[in-house]
């Protein structure tokens, strides 16, 4: 769910005199939920209280499907909570990939009632990610859409990087002579950018094997990061993570998905 954070708070109402189930997961990669410790770039912390160890296993499993096992750090505990009927149901359904394009957002699941805030690039986003909620849960349920457009600095880095690829050499983290062009108009959008924080993020096609893909993926943000200090941003400035490709754009069927898959994104992190 990298400086940029996601949160997800999911509630169950109070069906008997104990406490109601609830869980917290925050991640550094995607508002921020009062969760400590804070996540290192990267991580997604996972906590709350889960009626049973079965709903615990199904939780992480999912949350690690989507983002992968070395990156989830499990805070969950287990305590005399109660749940409404298909409550476990309803958070898997709820916790679907298209998350991953929320940034500084929150989930929070209240009995019937789903909220969803934080920012998506574009409006077509806003209400896709609202519908879609919508459309997993049963007509008990309301989903009040939170969401908003990206800020003008994150908008600027979008322009300026316009959808192109930051091409290296095959297989290796050298950046390509078209790859520096492009840095070098994103340095100049950097300047512009009032001194915030910004995460590089690194992402592959899913040929060959994920955890290679996640170093190259990483090596490939950090040469981008060095490339950009030796424009005049400083390094502070600049946050890397890798995610390999567990975060496609397209499908890895075709060449052209795969191409469009190994590319940089740039977000800004505060």
């Amino acid at each position: 769910m990298s400086m940029r954070s996601f949160g997800l708070v999911l509630l169950c109402p109070r069906l008997m005199p104990v406490l109601a189930a609830w869980l917290s997961v925050t991640t550094s990669s995607m508002a921020q939920v009062p969760a400590p410790p804070s996540p290192r770039p990267g991580q997604i912390v996972v906590n709350g209280a889960l009626p049973d160890e079965a709903s615990k296993a199904a939780l992480l499993a999912r949350l690690r499907e989507l983002y992968g096992v070395e990156r989830v750090v499990d805070q969950l505990t287990i305590a005399p909570v109660a749940v409404p009927p298909n409550w476990n149901a309803y958070v898997q359904k709820l916790l679907q990939p298209n998350l991953k394009l929320i940034t500084r957002g929150e989930l929070k699941i209240e009995g019937s009632s789903v909220s969803v805030r934080g920012e998506v690039a574009n409006e077509a986003q806003r209400q896709q990610l609202a519908s879609e909620m919508a459309s997993s849960l049963n007509a008990s349920y309301t989903v009040n859409n939170g969401l908003r457009v990206s800020g003008a600095e994150q908008n600027l880095l979008d322009s300026t990087l316009a959808r192109r690829i930051i091409e290296f050499d095959s297989g290796k983290a050298t950046l390509a002579p078209s790859g520096k062009s492009i840095l070098d108009e994103m340095a100049a959008a950097l300047l512009k950018v009032h001194g915030k924080k910004v995460e590089v993020i690194g992402h592959t096609d899913n040929t060959g094997v994920r955890e290679r893909n996640l170093a190259l993926s990483l090596a490939r943000a950090e040469a981008v990061r060095s490339y950009l200090a030796g424009q005049g941003i400083p390094l502070a400035q600049v946050l890397v993570s890798g995610q390999g490709p567990d975060r496609p754009v397209a499908e890895n069927a075709s060449a052209d998905g795969r191409a469009r898959n190994r590319r940089i994104e740039f977000r800004v992190a505060q």
